[in-house]
């Protein structure tokens, strides 16, 4: 049980690390312009009630690091774990909860490479933190 604990707090810290890493840079490709330049309509300022949320559901979604998938490839896990909360953005959060349309089409036509990329630095980050200053798989 103890060992639960631990991997599970690790796995949540990692997930809100990568959830920081991943509302940075939403909020970087927002405010220097390239959404807006690829006819994206993401461009979101930083607010507690705007990171919040991104913070907590990154480390809920660091659950996925406890899975014993993909071991060995701090990258290739990072990345494959990403996209889970992408399908859920793209066919949950969007078209139902936001009323932007499937896959978020109704903010621009890129958006769901933007998700994917936005989502990847979640992976990528959390991954990291796991594998490289945790020492952890």
């Amino acid at each position: 049980m103890k060992d639960f604990l631990r991997d599970a707090t690790m796995v949540f810290s990692a997930g809100c690390l990568g959830g920081l890493a991943n509302s940075i840079a939403v909020w970087i490709f927002g405010v220097i312009g390239i959404t807006t330049a690829l006819g994206v309509a993401i461009a979101p300022s930083i607010s507690p009630a705007w990171l919040y949320p991104r913070l907590v559901w990154g480390g809920i979604w660091g659950a996925l690091f406890l899975l014993p998938f993909f071991k060995g490839s701090c990258v290739r896990r990072g990345l494959i774990y990403s996209l889970g909360p992408s399908l859920v953005m793209l066919f949950v959060v969007f078209p139902i909860k936001a009323g932007k349309g499937v896959m978020g089409l109704d903010v621009g036509t890129l958006t769901p490479v933007f998700v994917l990329i936005f989502n990847a630095a979640w992976g990528l980050t959390a991954a990291w933190w796991l594998t490289c200053v945790l020492g952890r798989e």
